[in-house]
């Protein structure tokens, strides 16, 4: 049996992993995904990589300061744009942070939990993929709220209502993320590296993504769509139209004709990109017999600093309601250091 089981390897999962790891207990992390970091992600392709979730980190808490510092020393960061503040991203890749931040966890990736049984004073886990089954003391859940209600609503009266009912409360808004690549020679290129947009009925975002590669050969673009555009196409098969519809959009507001013709194009569909009506408090705990405790950047913020923040304050209920050994706010990146 293992004190702590971690569903979900986004920040808030990798961070409380840490936390309560570095405290002395023995911690398994669950992702569903081939990959970590939730959000913070990155896709390879074409001989080059995307970072197609979370495009830069801009610090602002004490928090995500020393994180950025970190991962600067380890020449895992670096400054993208400097106006009018330090925005940071990962020449590797954005994925690169998560890595780092999963390094000595034990962590079981394509693993997608499917039912949580409280049992002889323990939680069982059991697995949509195979037969094994996990017990563990105590679970954090570090998924998006609407997961996390599909995953926890069978427990019923064992949880507090209360607790389903704030968890079944939490609305998201999507996002798609379209990445686009061009021919070497595509000119103009942008003198910008990335744009915001402010109410435009397509488009959110759009980032010069190769601009963060050391030695790029070619032109690649990153553009992420508002939140009604991607709510009409959320359920669709086939995104490409859609994907075709914001390039052409982005093609004609940054007056670059040739960004609506790309060389190849993939799309990915967020459907937890953003939370419509964050917890206001940093975890939400089910007040249950047995510790169970749901964090991530819906709790109290919904961005990267808050999902970190959620994390450690997870870590810090779940060890109030286990040995409530001392725990220091930010030892984890002493650890990493």
């Amino acid at each position: 049996m293992t004190d702590v089981a971690v569903i979900g390897a986004g920040m808030a999962g990798l961070v409380c992993a840490q936390q309560l790891s570095q405290a002395g207990y023995s911690v398994l992390v669950l992702e569903k995904s081939r990959g970590l970091g939730g959000r913070v992600a990155t896709r390879r392709l074409h001989n080059t990589c995307a970072d197609h979730g979370v495009c830069y980190l801009k610090p602002k808490g004490e928090l995500l300061k020393r994180f950025v510092e970190l991962l600067s020393r380890h020449h895992i960061l670096e400054v993208w744009t400097n106006e009018p503040e330090p925005n940071y991203i990962a020449p590797q890749g954005m994925s690169a942070i998560a890595k780092f931040l999963a390094q000595n966890l034990e962590i079981s990736l394509n693993q997608r939990v499917e039912t949580i049984t409280p049992i002889d004073n323990k939680w069982r886990l059991t697995f949509e993929s195979s037969d094994e089954e996990l017990t563990a003391a105590s679970v954090v859940v570090a998924i998006p709220a609407p997961q996390a209600f599909t995953l926890l609503a069978p427990l019923g009266d064992f949880v507090n209502k209360a607790f389903l009912d704030n968890l079944r409360s939490i609305e998201f808004y999507p996002s798609l993320a379209v990445m686009a690549g061009y021919p070497a020679d595509s000119q103009p290129l942008p003198k910008w590296k990335a744009l915001t947009f402010v109410d435009n009925p397509d488009l959110a975002w759009i980032g010069l993504d190769s601009s963060k590669r050391h030695n790029s050969q070619q032109p690649l673009f990153v553009i992420q769509s508002s939140a009604d555009f991607a709510q009409r196409y959320l359920e669709s098969l086939d995104l490409d139209p859609a994907a075709q519809q914001m390039l052409q959009s982005a093609s004609q507001i940054v007056q670059l004709s040739w960004l609506a013709t790309p060389e190849w194009m993939q799309v990915h569909r967020w459907r937890y990109a953003f939370p419509r009506n964050p917890w206001d408090k940093a975890f939400l705990s089910a007040e249950s017999f047995l510790p169970l405790v749901c964090c991530g950047d819906w709790c109290g913020g919904n961005l990267v600093e808050g999902a970190m923040l959620s994390g450690l304050a997870a870590a810090e209920e779940i060890n109030n309601q286990m040995r409530n050994v001392p725990l220091s706010g930010l030892n984890f990146l002493e650890f990493l250091n």
